[in-house]
């Protein structure tokens, strides 16, 4: 069964932890082994792993995204929106990780981050844990 994970952004570009909301979805899954699939629906958004033990690491990770696609450019999209279509892209709408006995295989400092490049809005995350 899909679980459907609601987040809020409050900025523009935010990378949201949502690590702990994914682990109570793998725990009332009851799934042993097999895998974990984490999805944003939406075109402006992202799901990325990656440091969660040090704050600078998501505020150094937006600032580079910001310097490498900047909000104002020769962008043709008419809902002047471009940059964050762009870094969604980059960063990708989907992650999966393994569950061996029952928890996910995370690195010592990995978290799970929704990437929010079009906010401040309510969005949704989909977790499927997968047997096997």
């Amino acid at each position: 069964m899909i679980q459907t994970l609601q987040v809020r952004s409050s900025k523009q570009t935010e990378l949201v932890d949502i690590t702990r909301l994914v682990l109570e979805v793998v725990q009332k899954g009851g799934v042993n082994d097999g895998l974990c699939v984490i999805y944003t629906p939406h075109t402006t958004a992202a799901v990325t792993i990656n440091e969660n033990a040090d704050p600078s690491v998501p505020r150094d990770i937006l600032m580079e995204l910001n310097q490498i696609v900047p909000f104002e450019d020769q962008y043709q999209h008419s809902e002047g929106n471009s940059a964050a279509h762009i870094k969604s892209s980059l960063v990708g709408c989907s992650q999966t990780l393994f569950i061996e006995s029952g928890k996910l295989l995370l690195g010592t400092w990995q978290g799970i981050f929704f990437c929010e490049f079009d906010g401040p809005r309510n969005r949704q995350v989909y977790v499927k844990v997968v047997p096997g």
